[in-house]
């Protein structure tokens, strides 16, 4: 009975509430990163590749640790970029509310786990091994039971406690925080088509997965941090991956560089500027943003329309605004003839990608058309970022 009473109240291992908290930290901290380089960015987006002794590891520690399957996941994510924001969007807080999604992600992902044609129209590429059909996919729940057995083994009682913790990780930081608050609320980089977010600072917790505005806008990106001070844990575990030799990663998008003394546009010039969209618009938000806040200053916004909204409608590259949006900043720019020509020059600008049928010299025709325009501008930010852009490469 003493030894009974001993092993319930220490299990196998003695250890102490230091050593439990360190293991909890620690396997969900694994679990994190398993969802974020093999499901994700390898799985879903392949923007990389893993040795198969990696990938094999991720696969068991994920089937022990959630139950989830790859293809499922794999899917789900998939479709959730191919409706973002929109009706079909398993899990978006447009739609279903963003205390839903915080609250029920898990839930919103076991009903989109069950739409069986999609499934098999999104998970192409996933493994389909004998191991994935006869145990990873068929017996889901067990692993997870085979993980409270163990964690009760080896910590006693209180490993039931830890072994909870460990079934709450996903569904919290990656079904609730990311799905919910990483498209409702943090700050933007780049004004990509979704309403992603960047939420830092929470990296170690999260992996990585919190920089969702960057990973909406380079989707094909093994690598979400951008700017110096944002942590992308998951590409740290990927570069040591790498140094073994068990991953191959794409080459990550990489900034503009700028050519300041060069006056044409070229085709450096054009291939630079057609592979940087979110860059490109990103930048010109910032140079006209003390341009728009000075003139929302000295007019009369339209009726129902705050300050801080026409800043948002004007920051937006023109190509994402809806109608609703659109109509809005029609009534907005009724207002100031100098928000009317910045906004005419962003649209003629935004219009560029979308030319997919013109030829190279037609493209290059057109931006420096445009170059030509923005340089004759009053504006003097219009006029410096039409120089500067002439020297992208």
């Amino acid at each position: 009975m003493t030894e009974l009473l001993r092993f319930l109240d220490s299990g196998l291992s003695h250890a102490s509430w230091v050593g439990i908290v360190v293991y909890t930290l620690v396997a969900t901290h694994l679990t994190i990163i398993a969802v974020t380089v093999y499901l994700h960015r390898h799985q879903a987006h392949r923007a990389l590749t893993l040795h198969p002794v990696a990938s094999h590891a991720f696969r068991f520690w994920l089937w022990l640790t959630t139950g989830m399957v790859t293809r499922e996941w794999v899917a789900i994510h998939r479709k959730h970029h191919a409706f973002c924001e929109r009706e079909g969007d398993p899990h978006s807080p447009r739609l279903e509310g963003l205390r839903t999604v915080l609250l029920r992600g898990a839930e919103l992902y076991r009903t989109a786990s069950r739409d069986q044609p999609a499934i098999d129209r999104y998970a192409a590429g996933c493994p389909d091994d004998w191991i994935e059909r006869n145990l990873y996919s068929r017996w889901t729940w067990q692993g997870v039971g085979v993980l409270l057995m163990l964690d009760v083994a080896l910590f006693g009682v209180i490993g039931l406690s830890v072994w909870g913790i460990q079934m709450l990780w996903i569904p919290i930081f990656a079904a609730g925080v990311i799905n919910g608050a990483g498209h409702a609320i943090g700050y933007r980089n780049f004004d990509c088509a979704e309403a992603a977010t960047n939420i830092v600072p929470i990296g170690l917790l999260i992996g990585g997965e919190e920089l969702h505005n960057n990973h909406h806008t380079f989707a094909s990106s093994a690598k979400m941090s951008v700017k110096w001070y944002e942590f992308d844990a998951g590409w740290l575990y990927i570069r040591i991956l790498q140094l073994f030799g068990l991953a191959r990663a794409r080459p990550v998008p990489a900034a503009p560089h700028i050519r300041y003394r060069h006056m044409e546009v070229d085709d450096h010039t054009l291939r630079a500027v057609l592979a940087n969209r979110a860059r490109v618009m990103a930048a010109l938000s910032a140079r006209l943003a003390p341009v728009w806040n000075r003139e929302l200053r000295n007019i009369a916004l339209p009726p129902g329309v705050s300050r801080r909204m026409a800043l948002r409608l004007l920051a937006r590259d023109p190509g994402y605004l809806n109608d609703d949006e659109q109509s809005v900043l029609g009534a907005l720019l009724g207002t100031s003839e100098r928000l009317r020509q910045v906004q005419a020059l962003r649209e003629q600008l935004a219009a560029l990608w979308q030319r997919s049928l013109a030829t190279e010299d037609q493209l290059r025709e057109a931006l420096s058309g445009w170059c030509a325009r923005a340089t004759r501008a009053m504006c003097p930010q219009l006029r410096s970022f039409a120089r500067e852009l002439r020297g992208y490469a």
